[in-house]
């Protein structure tokens, strides 16, 4: 009993911090595309479907893919600079 109360516990927090990693990474993006965007228009246009997808992710409750997601985009920006 203790081990599954162990086990639920660790699932609820890694779940909220994946919720969490969301917000922050859609912010960095939305920073680097007003900063510094990227000069080709089909690298931007990638960007801003990736990001809007991670966050209808996001809001889905779908938590480790938004953080793919939204990870993908971020590759493409640092890649861009």
């Amino acid at each position: 009993m203790r081990r599954l109360a162990v086990f639920l516990t660790t699932a609820l927090l890694s779940t909220t911090l994946w919720a969490m990693h969301c917000p922050a990474d859609m912010a960095k993006i939305d920073a680097m595309l007003s900063s510094h965007p990227p000069s080709d228009a089909a690298v931007l246009a990638q960007v801003q479907k990736l990001r809007a997808e991670g966050e209808e992710l996001h809001k889905s409750g779908n938590h480790s893919k938004s953080v793919e997601v939204l990870g993908k985009a971020l590759q493409l920006l640092e890649a861009s600079e």
